[in-house]
This record gives structure tokens, C-alpha cells and sequence, in this order.
């Protein structure tokens, strides 16, 4: 699934083609994904202009002239494609494609169907129900020691579980969460509330840090990610233990007695981490 740096990186590609353009035609070619299309979806799209494109958690928001928004997910395998005018028929996947009044397309692409799209009211958004109480942005001034140390005040889950919770920061997932520990030093095992406020002051700049590196390299292509240009993200590059079990964790201080990077299981997620060197 995409998480913050993705989709960023989708909104950031979109917003080139979009902003302050006009959909002159919206082909949706199905009734839905995970949920079905709202009522006239095509139509109340078609014509209008769009203002700006931006994210909100793992969530594309589009923010359309006269107080519309098209809210979308990408799921686990959606991808939005940005081309010319086709001259092909669309590929069984493609469900939904915008046209500009500058004659670019843009193609939403999801084989696994897990993606939406939906509509609201501008004045709706904070309180809509896929919104509604999500945690601050993790790249926003809201989000420092002071939030997190607030947000895991007296909880015994794991703190790798405890930051994907949506409530707690937004948009962070699996990967930037095993990442961010790794370079703080934090076993993703130790219980959320037993961490003290120099450890809360150092992973609160890290998971900062990592998703910045994370957004200016594209994002990370494991499977389906790419940029809406169709250029693949390159941070995978960069993972220091995500994916990389039984490897060396680089310059461990326990070596020789680091047994390497190891994976465990936590809330069904696969976690990777050093156990000599995050405590």
C-alpha cells in the first residue's frame, strides 16, 4: 500500500498537469472500486476547474472550484498515469481517466481494486468519514515531541505498532516506520509509553528526516508505486533494514555479536530491525 512519500509524490506529478485546469471529460469505466463511485461522479467532475492537489494522510485531496473535493485512495496496486491523448483502448485495469482543457490525460490504474475515489463538500473534509480523527502530519510544525510524547501517554502496544495507528501521526506505514526506529535506536517491541522524552525528541526529527529522503527520491517501488510520469521511485535504494533479513546492518556497534537484521511479525505486519542496536 502507498504510504506518505507515494503519495505525495503522486499529488506533487498531478498537481503539475492539473492545477488550474479544467477536466473537459471524466470517463469512469466501472461502477466503483472498493466502494462504489458516487452518483454522477463523471458528470459533477466534468467542467470544473481545479485548484489545487495536495494529500491528506495516504489520501489524494482535489480541491475543485465551487467547493468540491475528489477525495482518493490508490489501495494496494492503483497508479495514476499521466500521457497524451490515447490512441490505444484502455488496458482492462484502467477505470477512471481524466481529460484537460490542455488535452492531457491522466489514467487511475488499479488491477486489485482497493483503491476510491470519492466527492465531498470543502467544508466537509476535516469531518469526513475516512478523515475524521486522523493524527497531525507528520512534516507539519504540529507534529513534535511534545504531540507524540501526548499521543503515546500510558499505552502498552508496541511503539512500531503504535505509529502506524493513523491516530497517533498520519500517513506514516510499514516501511518509514521500521526505518525511522532503526535510525533511532528503538526496538519496535519496547511498549509506546515506556519511551522517555530525550528518546521522543530524537524519533520525532528521524521519521522527518526519512520521509523528506523518502519524498525527494519518488518514493519507494516495491511492487506497484510509480510516479504519475511513470518513472519508478528509488528509496528502496536507500533501506537500511527494511526487506533485508539476515543481512548485516551496516556499522552495528555490537558486531561482532549482531546477529544481523531480523524479522518479526507484529499486528500481521512484517517488522525489520536490529536487536543489538535498537533497545
Amino acid at each position: 500500500m502507498p504510504e506518505l512519500p507515494e503519495v505525495e509524490t503522486v499529488a506533487r506529478g498531478l498537481a503539475q498537469v492539473w492545477e488550474g485546469r479544467i477536466f473537459a471529460s471524466v470517463t469512469c469505466r466501472r461502477a466503483g472500486l472498493r466502494r462504489p463511485f458516487p452518483e454522477d461522479f463523471a458528470a459533477r467532475l466534468t467542467g470544473r476547474r481545479v485548484e489545487s492537489v495536495g494529500r491528506r494522510a495516504k489520501y489524494l485531496v482535489v480541491r475543485l472550484d465551487s467547493g468540491l473535493i475528489m477525495l482518493g485512495h490508490l489501495g494496494m496496486s492503483g497508479r495514476m498515469t499521466i500521457s497524451g491523448l490515447r490512441n490505444e483502448p484502455p488496458g482492462p485495469h484502467d477505470h477512471v481517466e481524466w481529460i484537460t482543457d490542455q488535452g492531457i490525460s491522466v489514467t487511475l490504474t488499479d488491477p486489485r481494486r482497493f483503491g476510491l475515489m470519492t466527492l465531498c463538500a470543502a467544508h466537509e473534509l476535516a469531518s469526513h468519514p475516512l478523515l475524521e480523527g486522523i493524527g497531525p502530519e507528520p512534516l507539519g510544525e504540529s507534529f513534535d515531541a511534545a504531540a507524540l510524547t501526548s499521543a503515546l501517554e500510558g499505552k502498552a502496544s508496541p511503539i512500531k505498532t503504535a505509529l502506524l495507528d493513523q491516530r497517533v501521526v498520519a500517513g506514516l506505514g510499514n516501511i518509514y516506520v521500521c526505518e525511522s526506529l532503526f535510525r533511532a535506536g528503538l526496538s519496535p517491541l519496547r511498549p509506546a509509553g515506556s519511551l522517555n522524552p530525550a528518546e521522543i525528541a530524537r524519533l520525532v526529527p528521524l521519521i522527518k528526516t526519512v520521509l523528506r529522503e523518502a519524498i525527494a527520491a519518488g518514493g519507494s517501488s516495491l511492487r506497484d508505486h510509480a510516479r504519475p510520469d511513470g518513472e519508478l521511485g528509488y528509496f528502496q535504494h536507500s533501506f537500511q533494514v527494511y526487506g533485508r533479513e539476515g543481512e548485516r546492518c551496516g556499522d552495528c556497534p555490537g558486531a561482532p555479536r549482531c546477529d544481523g537484521i531480523l524479522r518479526i511479525v507484529q499486528a500481521g505486519r512484517s517488522t525489520f530491525y536490529c536487536a543489538e542496536r535498537q533497545r
